[in-house]
């Protein structure tokens, strides 16, 4: 072969030879610019998915904080629309439950609706007989709550308020008592204000 073929060979070699570098080269290039918009991508969805997560946990930590500052009842009171009750575990007089439900700084509970009559008529399972500030001690017959309201709902059991009945034995009965467990609501009666029954407190949530 002479020296020009030699020449030609190598030149036609070597233009193969950079066409496919060039091709190669071309390949890799977009390989890794793909790879390149895919890590971008990632990155983003990660970067939104932190911001996401960031957002989650700032909306969880102010409902935690809500809920820490609202104010709850104490341990062994039970809550209903904002007002906590509690019935007592021992019984007295009606003048004794009154005295505890302040030492508390509560009172003895004044029932002023259906919904609230309803929550106490189930407060427990087992029948059970309770005080509550409800007394005609100052007239006969006009039934006042503690605080000096008149009673406007009634839910006395029949024939109650009887004042005993015409029976002298049971003395004078001024102040009344709920009997709750029994799924009545009308379970209101009077008793001679010296009976041992337990009784129910209540009082408002403190903001």
């Amino acid at each position: 072969m002479n020296l020009k073929n030699l020449f030609m060979n190598l030149s036609l070699n070597y233009h193969d030879s950079a066409q496919r570098s060039a091709a190669e080269l071309s390949s890799i290039k977009a390989n890794l610019t793909e790879r390149l918009q895919a890590s971008d991508n990632k990155s983003s969805s990660l970067t939104e998915e932190r911001d996401l997560l960031k957002d989650s946990l700032a909306n969880k930590t102010e409902e935690l904080n809500m809920l820490k500052s609202r104010p709850t009842c104490p341990r062994g009171w039970r809550m209903f629309k904002c007002v906590c009750y509690l019935l007592s575990n021992e019984t007295g007089s009606w003048e004794k439950g009154k005295e505890d439900c302040g030492v508390r700084g509560a009172g003895l509970v004044e029932i002023g609706s259906t919904a609230e009559q309803k929550f106490l008529s189930n407060f427990t399972k087992e029948e059970t007989h309770a005080w509550i500030g409800l007394t005609d001690k100052d007239k006969e017959g006009t039934w006042k709550w503690i605080d000096g309201g008149p009673l406007t709902l009634k839910y006395w059991r029949k024939p109650q308020p009887d004042n005993g009945g015409g029976y002298k034995a049971l003395g004078e009965e001024d102040c009344a008592h709920i009997i709750i467990g029994k799924g009545d609501i009308y379970n209101w009666n009077d008793l001679s204000c010296t009976t041992l029954l337990k009784w129910i407190c209540e009082k408002r949530l403190q903001h």
